[in-house]
């Protein structure tokens, strides 16, 4: 976000004009009413420039917007140019000697206001922003249509808004998840028919459905009680119904994994489901090597992203070998065993 910024800001800054190189010279009252007048158009068009540049970022790893940014920096920055970083400086100046302790206090104080400026912007209609969560690609694209519009000098560089457009057609048509599962099924979110989504939890966790709720544009808590009207339970299981009417099930007992085996088109179980279960089905084994997962409801199907893909690797978790049957032969190798071994046991 910070290099978005600054390259957005030393683009405006080359093509700024006037604004930028201080105006034409005049009377002492014409000059501090322009230089007035600079200051306040500059800090404005900074604010703006600084902010579309990042607003791709902010959105894809905050999914949420600030569209009074502008206002924000409007009434906290000229108290930080005169006031909070002055006396900063004066007290580190001040600090060899000990008396450090008044301009602390000052800059303190205008801390403060800005943070009353922050809560009251905060506080108006519509000051947060939020955006689903959208893929990579269009990340991409807006990043190349940034480059473009800031990098190129001649008239091309406007085909970059081409590319922004792009971008914001694919966030928009970025397809949401049907069903979202921990990784230890702890917490599972279902979609409904409604277009929100319904979550279980079963224990006192509440980031990942935090999480799930910002990517979702969901203002609602983690802990509200509303999470929970897209579900039906009894004493074996949590049954759900996907946008398509399709039911997916959270079984809790092995009655209710045989039952809802052949009843829904989803299964998720902390045990282990039978080989014979005609619903896919999630349980403790796939789970454990696959991770929290998203799936989506394809057809009469399911496409499942999972947060650990087969064969992937990482530095702090490296790929489990196959595990092999104890006395399953290997092709080519010897499988007599050794007497060190018969004696393993004892």
């Amino acid at each position: 976000m910070s290099f978005a910024a600054t390259l957005a800001l030393v683009a405006a800054y080359q093509g700024g004009g006037p604004w930028a190189s201080g105006g034409k010279p005049g009377s002492l009252a014409a000059q501090a009413a322009n230089w007035g007048l600079r200051e306040i158009t500059t800090l404005v068009l900074a604010s703006l420039v600084a902010g579309l540049a990042t607003t791709p970022y902010a959105a894809f790893h905050f999914h949420r917007l600030a569209p009074y940014g502008v206002i924000a920096n409007l009434l906290a920055m000229p108290i930080v140019s005169v006031w909070v970083m002055p006396a900063g400086l004066l007290a580190l100046l001040a600090m060899p000697f000990g008396f450090d302790g008044p301009p602390w206090r000052a800059m303190g104080q205008g801390i403060e206001w800005m943070d009353a400026v922050a809560l009251w912007v905060a506080s108006l209609p519509g000051a947060v922003g939020r955006i689903p969560a959208f893929s990579i690609g269009a990340l991409v694209a807006a990043t190349a249509g940034l480059c473009v519009i800031c990098l190129l000098r001649t008239r091309l560089r406007w085909s970059g808004i081409a590319l922004v457009v792009v971008a914001i057609a694919m966030a928009l048509h970025t397809p949401q998840p049907d069903v979202l599962i921990s990784a230890n099924a702890d917490v599972v979110a279902v979609r409904g028919a409604n277009g929100h989504l319904s979550a279980l939890r079963n224990g006192s966790d509440v980031l990942a459905l935090r999480e799930w709720l910002n990517a979702d544009a969901d203002a609602r808590a983690p802990t509200d009680p509303s999470l929970k009207e897209g579900f039906n339970c009894d004493a074996a299981a949590c049954i759900a119904r996907a946008p398509d009417g399709s039911v997916v099930s959270i079984a809790r007992t092995a009655q209710g994994v045989v039952e809802d085996c052949d009843q829904a088109s989803l299964v998720m179980t902390p045990r282990e489901a039978p080989p014979q279960c005609r619903a896919l089905a999630i349980d403790r084994r796939k789970l454990g090597a696959s991770g929290a997962m998203a799936l989506h409801r394809v057809g009469g199907g399911w496409s499942i992203e999972e947060a650990v893909p087969p064969g992937s690797e990482r530095p702090w978790a490296h790929k489990a070998s196959p595990a092999r049957p104890r006395n399953s032969p290997v092709s080519g190798a010897d499988v007599t065993p050794r007497p060190e071994d018969l004696g393993a046991d004892d």
